[in-house]
């Protein structure tokens, strides 16, 4: 069994596809992905700077197109229900294709989607986020709802993030939770609570014209960590995941329970796989940053010792 993780919104870098573009029929791809998206995602991942693509518009589409050429590169590396994939937040979109349940132009053009409409959510009112690192979680908790927040990301034990209104968040900031330190993000409001309320609207709008399959692979839910098969819940939860928390901790408790040969963290890699070796060590993860991981990565997953290791093991 191998496992694929997708990151999200945070994960950029300037120039994270330009390596991937080298090669023509590659640089096509993403051409074509720009017009589906009506997003210019050779110059967002060539030439703009950090702070072009730290737009959500323009992040979220950018990193759904990052992972989906390391796909296309290692799209046939596993066999059927032979992998499972989870993405974070808009990441999630990213392992929908991976598990065989999206298109990788409709995936693009929904993060797309997702990403204006959250940005035009953000404009609605003065919100943003924080993390809340360290402290008793059901201390924090309390703390969170206290001062009027919610908390929108489960990154792991003692890594919650909380968002909402602007002043709620300082008071948070003025009365931490006892044994926690809070960190303010650079993010445009507070996404994954009831502030993104029309943006999930809007998104699921353009998801109920998206054709969505039953997956060959397994794909995990942001809201639980469950696998989900059903091409109507898995659209569902896309969609129901804009206005509730990223229950990543709750995937990675289910990765650790599947206990892959190979976890590959999607690029940009780096953010997601540090998370994954601090929480589960005993889990052998490969990032994949540039082209030229990929090689790497189907030497691993296409080698006759992985193959007899899936077969075995019955999947």
């Amino acid at each position: 069994m191998f496992a694929f993780i997708a990151p999200g919104q945070g994960s950029q870098t300037p120039g994270l596809l330009a390596a991937w573009l080298r090669d023509p029929e590659t640089a096509e791809r993403v051409r074509a992905w720009s017009e589906a998206a009506d997003t210019d995602l050779v110059h967002l991942g060539t030439k703009a700077p950090a702070a072009e693509i730290a737009r959500t518009e323009h992040t979220q589409p950018l990193l759904v197109a990052a992972g989906l050429l390391a796909h296309h590169e290692l799209r046939d590396a596993a066999p059927p229900g032979a992998a499972v994939a989870a993405g974070h937040s808009v990441g999630e979109l990213t392992a929908a294709v991976w598990a065989g349940a999206l298109e990788p132009a409709d995936a693009v053009r929904l993060a797309a989607v997702r990403g204006r409409a959250m940005a035009a959510a953000c404009a609605e009112a003065d919100t943003s986020m924080t993390a809340v690192v360290g402290g008793e979680e059901a201390e924090v908790l309390e703390r969170i709802a206290e001062a009027g927040l919610y908390p929108a990301t489960f990154n792991g034990p003692g890594q919650i993030v909380a968002a909402g209104a602007a002043d709620a968040l300082a008071r948070l900031a003025a009365a931490p939770p006892a044994g926690a330190t809070v960190k303010a993000l650079s993010v445009a409001g507070a996404f994954h609570t009831p502030y993104m309320e029309s943006a999930r609207l809007a998104f699921a709008a353009a998801a109920e014209r998206t054709a969505f399959t039953r997956p060959a692979h397994r794909l995990l839910s942001n809201a639980d960590g469950a696998a989900v098969d059903d091409p109507e819940e898995i659209r569902r939860r896309l969609v129901h995941q804009l206005v509730n928390p990223v229950r990543w901790d709750r995937c990675l408790k289910q990765l650790a329970e599947i206990g892959p040969e190979l976890t590959v963290s999607l690029p940009p890699a780096k953010t997601l796989a540090n998370i994954l070796r601090r929480q589960h060590p005993e889990l052998d993860v490969l990032s994949v940053t540039t082209a030229r991981d990929t090689a790497r990565a189907r030497e691993r997953l296409t080698a006759p010792a992985s193959r007899g290791a899936s077969v075995h093991a019955g999947v």
